[in-house]
């Protein structure tokens, strides 16, 4: 295997793992963007399929024509110094948040799911973290180059269970939409651009790193071509249960049927995307904050961890409950100035 295509697997991997995480495990995110449209949710994800590879291509390869050291330069790029400079502080704010989230739901999966102590699950979490981070861009792709052939694998597995139960009518247009027209397209397009405003932390340095055009448009393309395959059979896997939409970890409810072993599986897995997702954020706010502050990487690294542990102490829900909904307009924002910016590059 050449390096080139070592490197465009790596960023494939990168991508699928920054995107999808808690929400995407228990299948609720899946369920709310997609499965309530029953047939006309299975041509969202093909939509959202390819608005991943072009607009999550073309950011990545933004970063690399203005060498951008984080998402910091882009959004600056994007939207001038002084809207940029806003944007940008929101993007923190929130993205401290969301990380301070998925530390606190990774303890909850030691604590709910295996029976370990909170904090020890935690402390465990951040030792992870920090390990896996001292070696920079490597070792965050290293991560995902592990976890996310695992999240494969075992998404794939579920849906090949559940074949014998699966409601194959709803995976077809063939009746008419319940819901108001275009809800689906529009329910399709925000999970792309609230996805992609949030993979900005960990996309913009990692083409902004590389800055090899072919290995990022082979990356993003199969990036964006997984990302769909997951979601169609966690879709799939999902459609026609009787309990999709009245509980919050459908996933859950498939899992228990299946047995311990597929069940334990599944903690690994829902802990694994929550991971990769935790340690973008810290990879993405760490490169952020050290062009602000000019702080030593280890100094602002324990800083960082420590900060984000704090916070998940007291609870992050109703923030981001709120911030979630104008996150995902300002992400309809970004979506469009990445389109319209330098409309040759992908050419």
């Amino acid at each position: 295997m050449t390096q080139a295509t070592r490197q465009s697997l790596q960023i494939a991997a990168t991508f699928v793992g920054t995107v999808v995480g808690a929400g995407f495990a228990t299948g609720k995110e899946i369920v709310q963007f997609f499965t309530q449209y029953g047939a006309w949710g299975t041509i969202g994800i093909f939509f959202s399929g390819l608005l991943f590879i072009w607009a999550g291509t073309k950011m990545m390869l933004l970063a690399a024509k203005i060498k951008a050291g984080s998402y910091k330069d882009l959004n600056v790029y994007l939207f001038g110094e002084t809207v940029g400079r806003l944007f940008n502080g929101f993007i923190l704010i929130v993205l401290i948040g969301v990380t301070a989230v998925m530390l606190s739901g990774a303890g909850a999966v030691f604590q709910e799911q295996l029976g370990f102590p909170l904090q020890a699950g935690l402390f465990l979490t951040i030792l992870l973290c920090y390990g896996a981070l001292k070696n920079g861009l490597k070792g965050l792709m290293a991560v995902n180059a592990m976890v996310v052939p695992l999240m494969i694998l075992f998404t794939m597995g579920v849906c090949i269970l559940r074949f014998p139960f699966i409601h194959w009518s709803i995976l077809f247009p063939t009746n008419p939409i319940d819901h108001l027209p275009y809800h689906w397209l529009i329910s399709a397009f925000t999970y792309v651009s609230f996805n992609l405003l949030t993979a900005q932390a960990v996309l913009v340095p990692l083409g902004g790193d590389l800055r090899q055009t072919v290995v990022i448009k082979r990356g993003g393309l199969l990036g964006g071509v997984l990302l769909a395959i997951l979601l169609l059979f966690s879709h799939t896997a999902l459609a026609g249960a009787p309990f999709t939409l009245s509980v919050q970890i459908p996933m859950a409810e498939l899992i228990k049927a299946l047995g311990t072993v597929v069940h334990l599986l599944y903690i690994l897995v829902i802990f694994g995307e929550i991971f990769t997702t935790f340690i973008g954020n810290i990879f993405g706010l760490k490169r952020h904050l050290g062009q602000l502050f000019h702080i030593k990487e280890a100094i602002l690294m324990a800083g960082l961890l420590g900060g984000v542990y704090v916070i998940s102490q007291i609870g992050y829900g109703p923030l981001i409950t709120h911030l979630y909904p104008l996150f995902g307009y300002l992400g309809l924002l970004f979506m469009f100035f990445v389109m319209i910016k330098g409309t040759r590059i992908l050419s």
